[in-house]
């Protein structure tokens, strides 16, 4: 068994709770759930399914933007992750993701938000997933491994 690593708080937090980890869930949410709404309006062809899309889209890219910058502050202010080749993996991962989310995003704004889910909306939100699922990974393995933003203080 691994001793417990000497824990590396966070430089974005309030009263001790990092901001990035409490920042990302409805990103995260709003990404998932964006492949899903993609899926109904191919599927079923019904403008909700489009109109919510363009929505999920936008919060999902505009969100994790937000929850981006709390990760970054860490990133470039605390030696101890800077020094962390997977906190460098998941910061490249995650802003290789928001670029694809945004695109997503950009491309569904205008007149006829279904017009270019198939195939290049659904395509990207599906690529958007698969780097969330990799960011994901990495992210915990920050946490569990590394014990990023874990204070074990009492």
């Amino acid at each position: 068994m691994n001793p417990t690593p000497e824990p590396i708080l966070s430089r974005a937090a309030i009263a001790g709770h990092p901001l990035h980890p409490m920042m990302i869930h409805f990103p995260v949410a709003a990404l998932i759930g964006l492949v899903a709404a993609d899926g109904g309006f191919v599927y079923t062809g019904d403008p909700f399914w489009a109109r919510a899309g363009v929505w999920l889209a936008g919060v999902g890219a505009l969100g994790g933007w937000g929850a981006s910058l709390a990760g970054l502050v860490d990133l470039l202010t605390v030696g101890r992750i800077r020094r962390l080749i997977t906190a460098w993996g998941h910061a490249l991962i995650a802003v290789m993701m928001l670029s694809l989310a945004t695109l997503n995003w950009m491309l569904r704004l205008g007149d006829d938000p279904g017009a270019l889910v198939m195939p290049w909306g659904l395509g990207l939100s599906i690529l958007t997933a698969g780097f969330i699922g990799l960011a994901a990974y990495l992210g915990g393995r920050l946490v569990y491994e590394h014990a990023v933003g874990v204070d074990t203080s009492e």
